[in-house]
């Protein structure tokens, strides 16, 4: 079945300024919180890949990234991606800032980069595949952190490097994930860190031909400014956001909103559904949103009348499910 992935990514490639938008569900936090992934609803790893099934069987989502331990149940035990719509990815390397076990404080000191799996597990699952065998999955998510510290910048920088050359020897397609600095006193003022990750991500890619590029970027929204200023830098670059924290239902929808009003092609949240109170519900109106067949606004009432059909109580009143908490918006 064709994946509307490589159906709207080519769309966007040719038009810039449409109104295709990409939507992902990173479902992959158990490489960043371990057992604190689970939740009320999921009792075990296998529970909650029962709830991704579902979510994938819903088709709102285009891409669904999973760890590689789950895309064996899910890929390969399951095979749930073999007659759908949405396109499997891995998480490809799991950088320090995002280790989050309770109780740690890895996050709190400049991101060193890291990949527990290979590219070969991540394809196949296997080390050793045969020669005939087809990759089962061929995306990943790539993720650096910049932190104005040139030693950390600079191994992140040779890590990356490493792995696109060997992803492109391979034909392991991945997007790039790059994140605001993770440490509070980098010596950048606070209105400069947008600019700062910009010009990163710019000086960066200016070294990659076309061919090793990633697919997509995912970064943090911080505001109008900065997301049209790199979505208009190169054009041949497709500008994604990430969700960031479990916030309220009219601030998901309104990030989607503006990011793709200034120029954003892609959303990848995970908290923002899994902390919902029916992801299902909520993927549901989000693709309305980001299709721009229905206002944030009218969004949030959609979702939370939806809520009410199912008998599920919301975890706020409206009044507090309207309040924008995302900087890139408020500010």
């Amino acid at each position: 079945m064709q994946k509307t992935l490589d159906a709207k990514l080519a769309d966007i490639r040719q038009n810039p300024k449409n109104n295709t938008f990409i939507i992902a569900y990173a479902a992959d936090a158990d490489m960043s919180r371990g057992l604190a992934t689970l939740d009320d609803r999921s009792g075990s790893m296998q529970t909650f890949c029962d709830e991704l099934v579902t979510l994938v069987e819903q088709a709102n989502i285009d891409i669904l990234l999973a760890s590689v331990a789950n895309m064996d149940i899910l890929a390969r035990e399951k095979c749930i991606f073999d007659d759908s719509s949405v396109t499997p990815a891995v998480r490809a390397n799991d950088t320090t800032d995002i280790w989050n076990a309770r109780g740690s404080n890895y996050t709190h000191y400049p991101s060193k980069p890291f990949a527990t799996t290979t590219i070969e597990e991540a394809q196949y699952g296997t080390l050793t595949p045969a020669p005939d065998q087809q990759p089962d999955i061929n995306l990943g998510l790539y993720s650096v952190t910049f932190n104005n510290d040139l030693a950390a910048d600079l191994h992140s920088l040779e890590c990356f490097k490493a792995f696109r050359t060997e992803a492109n020897t391979k034909d392991f397609k991945y997007f790039l994930e790059v994140f605001n600095p993770n440490v509070a006193d980098c010596g950048i003022a606070p209105e400069q860190i947008p600019h700062f990750v910009n010009d990163q991500i710019a000086r960066m890619l200016a070294g990659i031909p076309r061919a090793s590029r990633p697919e997509f970027l995912k970064i943090a929204y911080n505001g109008p400014e900065t997301m049209e200023a790199l979505v208009s830098y190169d054009t041949s670059v497709i500008v994604g956001i990430l969700g960031g924290t479990t916030s309220t239902t009219y601030d998901a929808y309104k990030l989607i909103s503006e990011a793709k009003k200034h120029g954003s092609r892609l959303a990848l949240f995970g908290r923002r559904i899994k902390g919902s109170e029916d992801p299902l519900a909520f993927l549901e109106v989000l693709r309305l949103v980001a299709d721009g067949d229905t206002s944030p606004e009218e969004g949030v009432k959609l979702y939370r009348s939806k809520l009410e059909e199912k008998n599920i109580a919301a975890q706020r009143s409206l009044d507090d499910d309207m309040v924008l908490h995302t900087p890139g918006l408020i500010d």
